[in-house]
């Protein structure tokens, strides 16, 4: 191998090298955050799962809310499932719940939706917008509560049901819901 054979093998490999390390920084400074608690939560309007019509949020201003980021592929939002409708049906005149899939084609989410005889409203968000960037989602299940003027009461990044973020979702919703 001639020395010039080396030595540009050896600048390529560089390029590449500093070309990764400038994706890296640039990753991380544009990375979107979740709302932080007693924040405004950000606004949306998306198309109702299997309906027409579309859900926005500010609509559902005077009354607490709760949005659920989940996807049909997530073992952990399976098993969330149940609490989610329980609290829903407890809270229901109360509380509004959403449901917003992420990433899923329309039928596959329909079909979680149906065998887990879920019945509160779901959308979707087919581009990515307002789960990524306005909720900066980086994992599904996440869920906030929030107060009947759109500011943040609660984040949860897991699932409602575990035993750490169970009492505080419970909790959050009895706080929320007006007497």
């Amino acid at each position: 191998m001639t020395r010039q054979l080396k030595l540009g093998g050896q600048l390529v490999a560089l390029v590449a090298v500093l070309g990764l390390l400038a994706l890296l920084v640039w990753r991380l400074t544009h990375q979107h955050h979740p709302p932080k608690v007693g924040a405004q939560a950000p606004g949306f309007t998306l198309r109702r799962l299997g309906e027409t019509g579309t859900v926005d949020l500010h609509s559902l201003r005077g009354k607490p809310v709760v949005l659920n980021f989940w996807a049909s592929w997530c073992g952990p939002c399976k098993s969330e499932a149940p609490v989610l409708e329980g609290a829903w049906s407890k809270y229901r005149s109360k509380v509004q719940f959403v449901g917003i899939d992420f990433h899923d084609v329309t039928s596959d989410a329909k079909r979680f939706v149906d065998a887990h005889a879920l019945t509160f409203p779901m959308v979707q968000d087919g581009s990515g917008d307002v789960t990524e960037t306005r909720y900066g989602i980086t994992q599904v299940p996440e869920t906030f509560v929030l107060d009947r003027n759109g500011k943040v009461l609660l984040h949860l990044a897991g699932p409602v049901n575990g035993s750490v973020f169970r009492a505080r979702f419970e909790r959050a919703l009895h706080d929320a819901a007006p007497s």
